[in-house]
């Protein structure tokens, strides 16, 4: 998209296909991630080496170690921060990490261990500001941090719900980090948070598509959840990241 417009679209990307569809689309960046009805976590080797290889974007790569809750246990810390210096020494532009103390604060000892990993990379702070105990304060921590970006759907399972406290969040930042606002957004509603003066928008563009399988074994479900159907397959939609984009470039174009 063009760098006259100051607010960035990032696409949520599980798969070298999505990373395509959104370079095409003209997005600035993808988070690139693994499982995502875990709700992301660290994507594979191969697919970053891909990424990055195929694409102008710039790779984020999601920092997870599983899915659920934010606090993590010494083994799993070990696991990021060897996940931290692979991504790096492979040359992502940027990782997209959060960590909280059973108390809901951020756990910023180990966040300080991941900003001396990280070097150059930019740092995103994830949602797992979404379920801290004070959002805001937990923002000027990861001011103190160096962090570049937070993606917030504003405390709320969709963004346009939480749309206030983005607003409010954006406020209280007085531009010393990026506020990014995800979780539900389209193109469809993208300039409600435009409008409120955030950094970037995130959304998946998600659409599904069928599988090629044919034959069809019945009644066993290789992840275990029956309600996820294992006969589609999700990509993120370039014809969706261009309507967003177009929406954006619109509005300040005018």
């Amino acid at each position: 998209m063009s760098n006259s417009i100051p607010v960035s679209v990032e696409v949520c990307a599980y798969s070298l296909f999505s990373c395509l569809a959104a370079d095409r689309a003209g997005a600035q960046r993808v988070e690139l991630c693994a499982s995502p009805w875990e709700g992301g976590t660290t994507p594979s080797a191969g697919l970053v080496e891909l990424a990055l290889r195929s694409t102008s974007l710039e790779i984020h790569a999601m920092l997870r170690p599983r899915g659920g809750d934010f606090v993590y246990d010494e083994t799993e810390k070990q696991t990021m921060l060897a996940e931290a210096r692979s991504l790096v020494d492979q040359g992502v532009h940027g990782l997209v990490v959060g960590a909280l103390l059973p108390s809901g604060d951020l756990d910023s000892e180990f966040l300080i261990e991941i900003r001396k990993i990280a070097q150059n990379c930019e740092l995103t702070c994830h949602r797992a500001i979404d379920v801290s105990k004070d959002p805001l304060h937990v923002m000027e921590d990861l001011i103190q941090l160096g962090f570049n970006r937070i993606l917030t759907s504003g405390g709320k399972n969709k963004a346009l719900d939480g749309i206030e406290n983005l607003a409010e969040m954006v406020a209280a930042a007085k531009g010393r980090i990026q506020i990014m606002a995800g979780s539900g957004v389209n193109p469809i509603n993208c300039l409600e948070f435009v409008q409120i003066g955030v950094d970037a928008i995130h959304l998946s563009a998600r659409t599904t598509r069928n599988s090629a399988m044919e034959y069809r074994r019945p009644g066993i479900s290789m992840g275990g959840v029956s309600e996820i159907s294992e006969f589609e397959v999700a990509y993120s939609s370039e014809e969706i990241i261009r309507a967003a984009i177009s929406k954006i470039q619109e509005l300040f174009s005018e």
